[in-house]
This record gives structure tokens, C-alpha cells and sequence, in this order.
């Protein structure tokens, strides 16, 4: 099986130890270093090449915004996803300009954390609904402006069947199995998506299916 590197950086000794035993109890997850601040995330991510690094916001010397942009600029090919007690929107919205991948609360469940871990290896984004809803308020066209293309101008129905479950935070897998289709046709109609939006990540095409309206706050779950 195909062993899927990590990184794990948090200032919180037991948190790193917790969230460590909880990784390495699935066989195809493996934490190859340990970071207690963002400088030291930074280092680790360019000694020990992790696929996965995820990283907590409030850490000491650099923090988790920082590193994560020094981590994106000098290894892109690592996927970040953030683990953090807050919810503070001037967090979120520099944390995914930065390049993170994803971000959840610390008040997911291990499974959670784990099944997030391989999507964004997988090159998916994951986003805890309490972080969508936000992202969706803020980029939510507001009354008054000015109508915005229809979504069936630029994308199919099955493309916005798709895009829809999304950003409901779906799994490319959890999308074919809804939509009764194959993993590698989401993939296609994914690549088709972006191609049209002119976007290069599932966020981000999420965020412009927000501002042209086709999505609402409805659409997401609780």
C-alpha cells in the first residue's frame, strides 16, 4: 500500500502526540516528523519531504500562516492542511490564499481528520462546514449587484451536479457514489470545471460558483 508522509506541527507536545496515535493506527499513513513551531515546520518540510503536512495557526517564532506560505512557495508539491481551534475569518481566508488545501477544527473526529488527509493527497480540498459557511458569506454576491452569467451559459447540469456537492464538502468518491458515476468521470467533469472557470483547484472553484450565485448557504449542511 502506498504510504502517505507526514508532518505534524503544533506547539502542543500532547496534541502532536495525540493526533500522531491516532495517524499511525491506519497502515497507509506514516508521521515522518514532528515540528513545535512554524521555523521548524519550514526546516522539516525540507528535510524530510512530507506528502501531508498539517499544521496548527498559533505557534510560536513563524506561525501557521507564515509557514504555510513559505512551505507552498518553497515545496509546492506538499499538500497543507490546517488543524486549529479557530474559526476566525481573517485566519481562514490567509490561510487558502496561502495555498493550504484544507482546513478543519480541532473538534473533528479522528476518522475525520484521517479521511481528510487522503483527499487533499489526492489532490482534493477539504473544508469544515463551520470554514465553507464562511467562505460562502464572504464571497456571496450581494443584493443589488448585477446579475452574473446563468450556470448553464458556462457549465452542464451534470457539471454543476458535481460543482454542487462540492462544496458541500464531498469527496471525489462520495460524489460518483451519490451520482452513480465512476471515480475517474467526477475527475473528468472536475477537469472540465476548472478548465471553464479557468481555476486550477476545487476551492477555487467553489469560491466562483459562490460569487456567481449558483451556490447558496442552503447547499451546505449544518
Amino acid at each position: 500500500m502506498e504510504q502517505i508522509k507526514l508532518l505534524i506541527a503544533d506547539d502542543h507536545a500532547v496534541v502532536r502526540e495525540g493526533t500522531r496515535q491516532i495517524l499511525e493506527q491506519e497502515s497507509d499513513l506514516t508521521v515522518v516528523a514532528e515540528a513545535c513551531d512554524g521555523e521548524e515546520a519550514i526546516k522539516l518540510a525540507g528535510t524530510s519531504q512530507p506528502d501531508v503536512a498539517i499544521i496548527d495557526i498559533s505557534m510560536p517564532r513563524v506561525d501557521g500562516i507564515e509557514a504555510t506560505k513559505q512551505i507552498k512557495t518553497l515545496y509546492p508539491g506538499i499538500a497543507v492542511l490546517i488543524l486549529s481551534a479557530y474559526d476566525d475569518e481573517q485566519f481562514v481566508f490567509s490561510l487558502l490564499e496561502a495555498g493550504a488545501a484544507g482546513y478543519l477544527l480541532k473538534s473533528v473526529r479522528g476518522q475525520e481528520l484521517v479521511e481528510a488527509i487522503r483527499q487533499v493527497y489526492n489532490g482534493e480540498s477539504v473544508l469544515h462546514p463551520t470554514i465553507a459557511r464562511k467562505v460562502l458569506n464572504r464571497f456571496a454576491p450581494k443584493a443589488g449587484r448585477l446579475e452574473k452569467k446563468k450556470p448553464d451559459k458556462v457549465l452542464s447540469n451534470r457539471e454543476m451536479d458535481v460543482l454542487n456537492k462540492a462544496a458541500r464538502g464531498l469527496s471525489n468518491q462520495e460524489i460518483a457514489d451519490e451520482l452513480v458515476l465512476s471515480l475517474r468521470t467526477v475527475q473528468a467533469h472536475l477537469g472540465h470545471i476548472f478548465n471553464k472557470l479557468q481555476v486550477s483547484s476545487r476551492t477555487e472553484a467553489v469560491v466562483r460558483a459562490i460569487k456567481e450565485g449558483w451556490v447558496s448557504v442552503d447547499d451546505l449542511p449544518e
